[in-house]
């Protein structure tokens, strides 16, 4: 009883946040005629608004966001082509990574050195969780076992730590530029700023399930070490 308890409480924590976020974006997903223009549409005119040059926008069928090394905004169909606060709200978000990079943001910058180090550690961590077994086996050696398992606990830090430093990049992309953008550009009426706010916390904490979920994994392994 005890252990399914824990395990509705884990389940809540990591995977309520995502769902809280699709839910947000479908309640505020209606057309709205009265906008003068798309998703795709507001993100090109901010994209020349802030004389990001470099930055073009386009649909993906993988998600929004904004790719810092092709420097693109990137707009999932429903919100690049549609008239709607979640197509506005988002558009605005991912246009705010893009003048984050243009400004040189220091946590974007670490970010994005991580993730790119976080994918060779990855890969690493991979290969020598598999090797385990091997390795030992081959040289009789229970410390060359637990160092390829080091290897494999630290790409696990890393990817931990990629999720850590997302999360304020992505509060202040929603909070710290998108939300002053459509408030003081009169892109959003006063009526429409409540439920924005609520599009924009649920872009930024798109991560934190995944933020959640790589911590629990941490500790798993940590705890398995421990043993």
């Amino acid at each position: 009883m005890h252990f399914l308890m824990i395990a509705l409480i884990i389940g809540l924590v990591v995977f309520g946040p995502q769902m809280w976020a699709r839910y947000t974006f479908r309640r505020y997903s209606d057309h709205q005629e009265h906008f003068p223009g798309t998703g795709g549409e507001l993100a090109r005119h901010l994209i020349k608004r802030f004389g990001l040059e470099e930055v073009t926008a386009e649909t993906t069928p993988v998600g929004d966001h904004y790719d810092p090394l092709s420097k693109t905004v990137r707009l999932t169909e429903g919100n690049y082509n549609g008239k709607s606060l979640t197509a506005i709200a988002v558009a605005a978000h991912e246009v705010g990574h893009a003048i984050q990079h243009h400004r040189g943001s220091p946590l974007l910058n670490t970010r994005t050195r991580l993730v790119q180090f976080a994918q060779i550690a990855e890969k690493a961590g991979s290969v020598a969780m598999l090797a385990i077994p091997v390795v030992a086996g081959v040289t009789g050696a229970p410390s060359m076992g637990l160092f390829m398992f080091a290897i494999g606990i630290g790409s696990l830090l890393v990817s931990t730590l990629v999720h850590l430093v997302t999360l304020p990049v992505e509060w202040d992309a929603s909070f710290g530029k998108a939300l002053p953008i459509l408030r003081e550009g009169d892109y959003i009426q006063r009526h429409e700023q409540r439920a924005v706010e609520k599009i924009l916390r649920a872009a930024a904490l798109t991560y934190v399930a995944a933020s959640l979920a790589s911590l629990l994994n941490l500790a798993r392994w940590i705890a398995i070490l421990r043993r």
